[in-house]
């Protein structure tokens, strides 16, 4: 990646969800300067992290509804079977599960994977356990969409982490939605879960760095076979 990329990826706009607490780390940084130089500059350093945390920069998503693209930014932390929460309604059998890990670095703005109408959203209160841990899913703070597309029913689920505290949902139900289209954000450190129809395969491969509204996860009609991946 070149210096013109590194800086255009850096310096990108900042959602207006963080506003308040870029303007908190700001203030307190205002006040440990009165205290001392190293704090302030601690300070500093810290703001300008809280800032770059609630970068909401612009993606170029494909616009394909055969393809389920990355609905995080993040680290494809797990991809299988697995039973969808029960509050969204899709059924006791197994879909395919591609998870997203987001740690404090990532960018936090959360993306429709797919094109369809938002048939419902639910919210379930929960624990803050390690959102890597699979049992995650089940035990944390969540919040789930079930997202009605031109190739089936596609769940999305929003799981807060050990330090995230808010999950965050903008989307409507009953609405229409775009593929990359934004759909919420997570604060500071969290999953996010993307259930898709039995057999639909899988173009991402477990520790694969994703780009919300960018990178392929899945392909609707496609050959079953996994990807094959290499590690240098």
């Amino acid at each position: 990646m070149s210096i013109a990329d590194t800086i255009r990826n850096t310096l990108v706009p900042v959602h207006k969800e963080g506003y308040p607490f870029i303007a908190g780390f700001a203030v307190v940084t205002l006040l440990l300067g009165f205290l001392s130089a190293h704090l302030f500059w601690i300070g500093l350093i810290l703001t300008a992290w809280c800032a770059y945390f609630f970068r909401d920069p612009t993606r170029v998503t494909p616009l394909d509804d055969s393809l389920v693209v990355s609905p995080a930014d993040g680290v494809v932390s797990a991809v299988g079977p697995a039973i969808p929460p029960r509050e969204l309604g899709l059924g006791p059998t197994e879909m395919i599960r591609i998870s997203v890990f987001m740690n404090v670095f990532s960018c936090h703005v959360n993306r429709s994977p797919v094109r369809g109408r938002i048939a419902r959203i639910e919210y379930r209160a929960g624990r803050f356990l390690n959102a890597e841990l699979d049992k995650a899913s089940e035990e944390n703070e969540r919040n789930g969409l079930v997202v009605e597309s031109p190739n089936g029913t596609v769940g999305v689920v929003q799981i807060a982490g050990l330090v995230a505290r808010r999950i965050v949902c903008w989307a409507e139900q009953g609405g229409n939605i775009g593929a990359g289209e934004r759909i919420g954000l997570i604060r500071f450190g969290s999953r996010v879960d993307v259930f898709l129809p039995a057999g639909t395969p899988v173009r991402v491969a477990i520790g694969q760095t994703a780009v919300a509204g960018e990178t392929v996860l899945a392909e609707f009609g496609g050959r079953t076979a996994m990807p094959m991946i290499r590690v240098d």
